[in-house]
């Protein structure tokens, strides 16, 4: 790793002054005073616009596939126009519905260039969920892959105002299988609804204001029915800026030069996610970057492809970094071109830095926050300031305002009387223009969680004295065991250092005397490579009496996970209630 020259936020003062690329400024929003960032586009369709200037470099490499900046931007011009022609107005919805696919990506810029807000699906969804998520955002086009129209069909009659599917083949060299016509929905393969794509098309003339609706990105659901979380172009534009602004201040601290700057990366997030959507095909789309892409993660392949392409950043969520690190020809392959290994959205092992260290001495690792309501970043951290405080997730963006506040704190807005004090733990609160305006047609849920610019994140935190932000759980997941406040990140970071464990998850269960009891659910890496006895020995001197799980489950295969690879602890609860572990 680079040696620091700089800290950051030594670095983030110079980047920040007047006159500087990231400047900031105070605007006003519908009423609410934010502070903004001076530069940058106002809508996303002016992002990709200037992609236009990176003409044939590579954007997109998928299984074969690979697309200039050049013919993307040509692909989604000419989608634009297509969905115009269908009918499509500025503010109708357009959904997404299919794996990291270079058609995909055309569709999502198409649509934000057409005016339309992009309803990005999860491409996991179950069939009622998928007719749940179209009905609920009022999608009148909907593009997916076949194994989604396979899945979504049984659904056609219940699907009150979806007008077209247009589906991608799973072979490019074919067309796509559209089977049985409908009465009411017209079939379309992609490349029959794309039609002819001229070099040269232009944009349609479009006015976006930056406060016009863009995404619809749905909350993971796993505790309700999702919700759509509605972010402006502003919210977006903002995300975008600050992500520049991390990896900017990331790069000089560490005095890498500009030499380091276009990223070739491998996106495992999906784009139906804010990440994988905003932080990796928006900023790469806005940078000039490469997007290596791949229809299913798979560690060994993912090495293969990170030497064949030359990937100089990795990650997205911890779990597919520990994959990697762990995979066993790790050291057969030439990793020598990866800078940077990047993650958030998860708790992370305290010793993952050391790890990606001693794996790839020449990358620089890097924790951050933020969630989809947060229009991703939020907060970030990096190179030997993460190294010398691993669990932190960094201090805040200059755009975000932060405050802590006690859970049962009821207020419209935190002040300085009502926050927590210097390490003190509570519920964190989050302000700046990339929050969202709230949930798609839920107005209690967004008066539940959104006032006056602020978003309540549910996650516990505590801010140090240097500023620094350490996420202690989920506020939801708390566990009260006997009166006392049991957070399971507190005893899966602990649970995790044991040698023997693979992964982990801490979850409550309901105890007739003690409110909920602590149960441990654990992988092993290999089978009988340690007993219940022995975890319950480790775990006994590093956690307090009452932290101490009442029982542990050895499972032998992999925890549930959703498509961000986030454990799915309600699977767990529901398993283990009904004694089918």
């Amino acid at each position: 790793m680079p040696r620091a020259t700089r800290s950051l936020s030594e670095v983030r003062a110079a980047i920040t002054a007047p006159g500087q690329p990231f400047e900031t400024t105070s605007i006003d929003v519908h009423g609410v005073r934010f502070t903004s960032w001076k530069n940058g586009p106002t809508n996303l369709v002016e992002v990709l616009a200037h992609s236009r200037n990176h003409g044939d470099r590579e954007f997109i490499v998928h299984e074969g596939q690979r697309l200039t900046f050049q013919q993307h931007f040509d692909w989604a011009a000419t989608m634009a126009h297509r969905l115009i022609e269908h009918g499509i107005e500025p503010g109708d919805r357009v959904a997404i519905a299919a794996r990291n696919l270079p058609q995909g990506i055309a569709t999502f810029w198409g649509a934000l260039a057409a005016g339309a807000v992009i309803a990005p699906l999860n491409a996991w969804w179950t069939s009622e969920e998928l007719a749940y998520g179209l009905n609920d955002s009022g999608a009148k086009v909907l593009v997916l892959d076949e194994e989604r129209l396979a899945r979504l069909r049984k659904q056609f009659n219940g699907l009150k105002h979806l007008r077209h599917i247009v589906v991608i083949s799973d072979d490019p060299a074919h067309p796509a299988d559209l089977g049985k016509p409908h009465d009411v929905i017209s079939l379309w393969g992609y490349r029959e609804f794309l039609g002819d794509v001229a070099t040269g098309v232009q944009l349609p003339a479009v006015d976006i204001d930056p406060d016009d609706d863009a995404t619809i990105f749905y909350t993971a659901g796993t505790t309700a029915k999702p919700k759509g979380a509605v972010a402006t172009h502003r919210n977006s534009v903002v995300s975008v800026m600050s992500l520049a602004f991390a990896n900017e201040s990331r790069d000089l601290a560490a005095g890498v030069g500009d030499t380091a700057r276009r990223e070739i990366s491998l996106l495992n997030i999906p784009l139906f996610h804010v990440t994988g959507a905003l932080a990796g095909l928006v900023a790469h789309t806005a940078t000039g970057g490469t997007l290596v892409t791949m229809r299913h993660f798979d560690a060994g392949r993912a090495l293969a492809l990170i030497e064949r392409e030359r990937v100089t950043t990795i990650g997205g969520v911890p779990t597919i970094v520990q994959q990697l690190l762990a995979h066993p020809d790790l050291k057969k392959f030439d990793l020598s071109s990866v800078r940077y290994v990047t993650y958030g959205g998860a708790p992370v092992p305290e010793d993952l830095p050391s790890r990606i260290a001693a794996a790839l001495p020449r990358a620089i690792a890097s924790n951050g926050y933020g969630l989809t309501e947060t229009s991703a970043l939020v907060a970030q951290i990096s190179g030997e300031e993460y190294a010398a405080h691993p669990t932190s997730c960094g201090l805040a963006l200059p755009v975000c305002e932060i405050a802590v506040v006690p859970e049962s704190f009821d207020g419209t807005e935190p002040t300085a009387a009502t926050r927590c004090a210097t390490n003190e733990a509570g519920e964190l609160w989050v302000k700046g223009p990339n929050v969202v305006r709230g949930y798609w047609h839920k107005p209690q849920a967004t008066s539940q969680c959104f006032s006056r610019g602020w978003v309540r994140t549910g996650d516990i935190a505590r801010v140090d004295a240097e500023g620094l932000i350490y996420i202690v759980d989920r506020s939801k997941d708390m566990i009260i065991h006997r009166g006392e406040n049991v957070y399971p990140s507190v005893v899966e970071a602990e649970l995790s250092q044991h040698p023997a464990v693979a992964e982990c998850a801490v979850i409550g269960l309901p105890h007739v005397d003690d409110g909920e009891e602590v149960v441990a659910v654990v992988v092993l890496r290999e089978e009988g490579l340690a007993s219940v006895a022995q975890l319950a020995d480790f775990l006994r001197p590093r956690l307090a009496t009452f932290e101490m799980p009442a029982r542990f489950y050895v499972r032998p295969f992999a925890l549930p996970r959703n498509a961000q690879l986030k454990v799915l602890k309600r699977e767990l609860r529901e398993a283990l209630a009904h004694e089918t572990f």
